[in-house]
């Protein structure tokens, strides 16, 4: 949905095409893979982490990234347009409109519009979901959450496209919610 709507905006028309948002929403349950590599008494610690273990946590975007390239590597193939998406949206998904995110500090334009993407619904994902950690937000205070993001942890118009479709969120919340208890992304750190 909010790929559809960013699609309306002249600076993403191009790029996202039907076929590009049909990848990205198939590719988007990877964005968590690198936490295979983050040791389970830090994924389900029920309190705040310690900059140690956060440390840890930060390094699932690389984790994931790494599994990619690894396999990337064992099977021979190059510049695959699947593996690439799927890299990006691994990679960056933590990184913010700012530049002060995890883990490169990308700026802006400098995060794949497929990161930008995955950032923003990774977060209300997070907000609304009940988790080890926290309790769930309601829809509306996690779209004020995300709408004071705006410029600091997302991109501006990725917000703003947000904005348009949020209402349509709770009905996939909840039909998600249908389908399994648990949220795909309960931890998402």
């Amino acid at each position: 949905m909010l790929a559809e709507q960013l699609s309306t905006h002249p600076r993403f028309r191009d790029y996202l095409t039907p076929e590009t948002i049909d990848l990205l929403s198939s590719l988007a349950p990877l964005h968590d893979i690198g936490k295979v590599g983050v040791p389970d008494h830090i994924l389900n610690k029920p309190g705040a982490l310690s900059l140690e273990e956060l440390s840890e946590m930060r390094k699932h975007p690389v984790h994931g990234r790494d599994v990619i390239l690894k396999a990337e590597q064992q099977v021979g193939v190059r510049d695959d347009t699947i593996l690439t998406m799927a890299k990006d949206i691994v990679y960056t998904h933590h990184e913010w409109w700012d530049g002060t995110g995890y883990p490169e500090g990308l700026r802006g334009a400098e995060i794949p519009v497929a990161g930008r993407l995955m950032a923003l619904v990774d977060v209300y994902d997070a907000a609304v979901t009940r988790n080890v950690y926290r309790r769930p937000m309601s829809h509306d205070k996690a779209v004020d959450f995300i709408v004071a993001g705006k410029g600091t942890h997302f991109d501006p118009a990725v917000v703003d496209a947000f904005i348009l479709v949020a209402h349509r969120f709770t009905n996939v919340m909840h039909e998600v919610d249908q389908v399994s208890p648990l949220s795909p992304l309960v931890l998402s750190r």
